[in-house]
Parts: structure tokens; C-alpha cells; sequence
């Protein structure tokens, strides 16, 4: 398993970070490597005081349950007792949180990481990690659970 490198989660961080001001918001952004280590969080001037640990929390989500927060929010919907139990498992270390702003990073096929943006509305920190993703070239479909090589929402 590879895990994302400082100096990716760094160049990531700095794109948010300009998508961001593009949109006048300041948000907190956190890249976890595949395990949901911390590998790089950064506060702004002028982001919320908790917006650090929400965006740690997002990434750690997408990296351990290895889908975005959208595809999580789903499963939450239709199982939402399961779902709740998550956080409480032994070996959680941080809340599970499907929402917006919580991105798997994938690269040649590979979940390597996440991605975890706060301090937005829920569709600006959603925005801000699709555009940056895309734009630094990581992937953004995932097959549906319990469906492999498929992506969701894909004709084969």
C-alpha cells in the first residue's frame, strides 16, 4: 500500500488554500495518508477555531472507510444505527463523518490518502476538493459498495 508524501499533501493543501480565497472563504484543510495519519493540516488566517479538527475528521473518514463522504452519506441514510456505531469501534480514532469536503485521494487506481476541507458551506468544501483533486490529477469515481472495478453510476 503507498501512502501520499508530505510534498503531495502540501501542493494539495496549497491549491484549496487559493480555491478557497477564489471563493472568499478560509478553511482549514487536512491530508491523512491511507491509514488516516496525519500527514499535513493547515489553518488560515481568518478559518474557525474548529474547522482544523472537522477537516482531520473528514479526511480520516474518507481515508479509512476508502470512499468520499457523498458515497458515505448514502449508506448513513439507509443504515443510520450501523453507521453510528462506527465512531464508537475500539480502533476509531476520530468521529466517522460522511458529509461534504471528505475525499478519498486516489492515484493510478490507488486509495493513498484523504482529503478533509472545513469552514465553508458544505457544498463550497465539497467544490473546493473536487476542483483541487481534479485539477492536481487524482481520480474521483469510486465503485459502489460492494461492487468492484465498477464505478458508481458507470455503464461497464
Amino acid at each position: 500500500m503507498s501512502n501520499i508524501t508530505l510534498a503531495a499533501a502540501e501542493e494539495i493543501i496549497d491549491a484549496a488554500h487559493k480555491r478557497a480565497q477564489e471563493l472568499g472563504k478560509a478553511v482549514s484543510v487536512a491530508v491523512v495518508d491511507a491509514g488516516g495519519f496525519p500527514v499535513a493540516i493547515r489553518r488560515p488566517d481568518g478559518a474557525r477555531p474548529l474547522t482544523p479538527d472537522i477537516a482531520r475528521a473528514k479526511a480520516y473518514t474518507a481515508a479509512v472507510m476508502q470512499r468520499p463522504g457523498t458515497m458515505l452519506k448514502k449508506w448513513q441514510e439507509s443504515q443510520p444505527v450501523f453507521f453510528s456505531q462506527l465512531s464508537q469501534l475500539p480502533g476509531a480514532a476520530l468521529p466517522i463523518l460522511a458529509t461534504e469536503g471528505s475525499m478519498t485521494i486516489k492515484k493510478d487506481g490507488e486509495i493513498i490518502g484523504g482529503l478533509g476541507i472545513a469552514g465553508g458551506t458544505a457544498d463550497e468544501d465539497q467544490k473546493i476538493a473536487d476542483d483541487v483533486l481534479e485539477s492536481l490529477g487524482y481520480e474521483l469515481e469510486f465503485a459502489a459498495w460492494g461492487v468492484s472495478g465498477k464505478p458508481a453510476g458507470k455503464d461497464a
